[in-house]
């Protein structure tokens, strides 16, 4: 199902430097770029940042289809590219259009849900998920809202990798088919173990075998240390 077109409105920006763009937010508004491969040139706008905002508390956020209309320019389909946020108050000072088409796939990151309880939790597993979001390709208005998977059958030490994804028609994932995007994996404490078990097997002894062998080792080594004393009575 195609995702709405959210209108936005816009008005062409003359001015630039800093002291315009203050000027520009004490009136209401902020300063806005929009580019793209097709366009001669990038458009500087302005818009208000309430508008924005509430795109990107939406429930698509930036992923959100845009129509810009500028008065004496062709009408704009955009997604968010990127924004800028005042370091202290933490207010929108900026924002990035990025133009699309319709029949042009766009790379963008889709939310990553997963549903169920992973049976590994009863066994002291801890669910680890690698990826929040998932880099995907997909047509502008038909971007997934999310990718939802199933973890409820995994058990401790056991993975869920990009190929089994469900993905909609034309959606594409962009990573290998092997990568781990939810894993259910042992504590830190009995992983550290078990990395420890692991690299006292590499070096041909056990943690604990390397420790009683390290023993006699450091006995030997202090009696050579120690002084001869009959070789004193001798001289």
């Amino acid at each position: 199902m195609s995702a709405a077109i959210q209108s936005v409105a816009a008005t062409a920006r003359t001015t630039r430097g800093k002291g315009a763009a203050r000027r520009l937010r004490l009136a209401g508004q902020i300063p806005a770029v929009a580019y793209g491969k097709d366009m001669a040139q990038s458009l500087s706008l302005s818009v208000t940042p309430k508008e924005i905002i509430s795109v990107l508390k939406s429930e698509r956020g930036q992923n959100t289809v845009l129509k810009v209309q500028v008065a004496e320019a062709p009408e704009l389909l955009v997604l968010i590219k990127s924004y800028t946020l005042h370091p202290v108050l933490r207010t929108l000072e900026h924002v990035d259009f990025v133009e699309v088409k319709l029949d042009r796939p766009v790379d963008v990151d889709v939310p990553l849900v997963a549903i169920g309880k992973p049976v590994g939790l009863a066994n002291g597993g801890i669910v680890r998920q690698v990826y929040r979001t998932i880099p995907v390709r997909a047509l502008p208005d038909r971007i997934p809202l999310k990718i939802e998977v199933d973890i409820s059958g995994l058990d401790i030490h056991e993975s869920l990798h990009a190929s089994v994804l469900a993905l909609p028609e034309g959606v594409e994932v962009r990573l290998s088919a092997e990568q781990t995007v939810i894993a259910i994996v042992a504590p830190e404490k009995d992983r550290g173990e078990e990395e420890a078990a692991a690299a006292g097997a590499v070096a041909g002894v056990a943690p604990a075998a390397a420790g009683k062998a390290a023993a006699p080792a450091a006995a030997a080594a202090g009696k050579a240390a120690a002084p001869a004393k009959d070789d004193k009575k001798k001289k």
